[in-house]
């Protein structure tokens, strides 16, 4: 039997902050503020971030890395699906590695009003494929953004 060429993965991130679901909405929809925790945290070196908040609107960025895949670009481009303010965003999206496409996903991000806040529950649904980081590495990839939210929301 050959070798299965596309890694189908599901996984789910729980995460609480401190503030309000309208700081958190904020900070996914606000391109400005996207872009400080969702690119440009962590030493990258960012060639372009576009962001189209809206309903079938896009959002593209082409960056590298810091580290052992310094100068590797990596370009994800996505739709937005449906968003419900304060509540919801769900985007379609594919990523790639140099010319080289590894990953289509689906995320859904749910805020949930909480007493100490918003309960943030992520949903990623993807299909990795031949030569792609795969879904432990992209599971810690979105653990380490969501730190990065978490210091775009104290400010």
């Amino acid at each position: 039997m050959q070798q299965q060429s596309v890694i189908h993965n599901t996984f789910v991130i729980e995460r609480g902050y401190p503030v309000p679901p309208e700081r958190v909405f904020a900070a996914l929809s606000d391109p400005s503020k996207k872009r400080r925790w969702f690119v440009d945290g962590g030493g990258n070196n960012v060639e372009y971030y576009e962001m189209q908040f809206e309903v079938g609107g896009k959002e593209r960025a082409r960056f590298s890395h810091a580290g052992p895949m310094e100068g590797v670009p990596f370009t994800n481009e996505g739709t937005y699906q449906d968003i419900v303010p304060n509540r919801r965003v769900v985007m379609a999206s594919t990523m790639s590695m140099g010319e080289k496409r590894i990953s289509s996903s689906l995320t859904t991000f749910e805020l949930l009003p909480a007493e100490t806040g918003t309960d943030l529950i992520f949903t990623h649904q993807a299909a990795f494929f031949e030569g792609s980081d795969g879904p432990e590495m992209r599971e810690g990839g979105w653990r380490i953004l969501f730190e990065r939210l978490a210091a775009e929301l104290a400010n």
